[in-house]
């Protein structure tokens, strides 16, 4: 299993950009967590395989149905945090 992080950016908090991203995780059965951040972006940590992670990445560059997207950023997640599913945080 591989951990990515993605901050995503553009009109994604005020329009169930999380909870959209929770049934998609959910969905795709990957582990992790997203959370707004107080720039106004959102951000998750994504754990699967390198199909489901790249299924991930494209779903987040679109984004829930409202959601205008500008820009998503991936780094590698070098936390050491473990797994069971997916999550909202706040």
């Amino acid at each position: 299993m591989e951990k990515r992080q993605f901050t995503v950016y553009g009109r994604v908090q005020g329009v169930a950009f999380r909870f959209y991203t929770l049934l998609q995780a959910r969905k795709l059965g990957i582990g992790g967590y997203v959370k707004n951040l107080s720039d106004g972006s959102v951000f998750t940590v994504i754990e699967g395989s390198p199909e489901q992670l790249n299924a991930m990445r494209e779903w987040l560059q679109q984004g829930s149905p409202s959601a205008k997207v500008s820009r998503v950023v991936e780094q590698p997640y070098l936390g050491d945090r473990k797994f069971s599913g997916f999550a909202i945080e706040h």
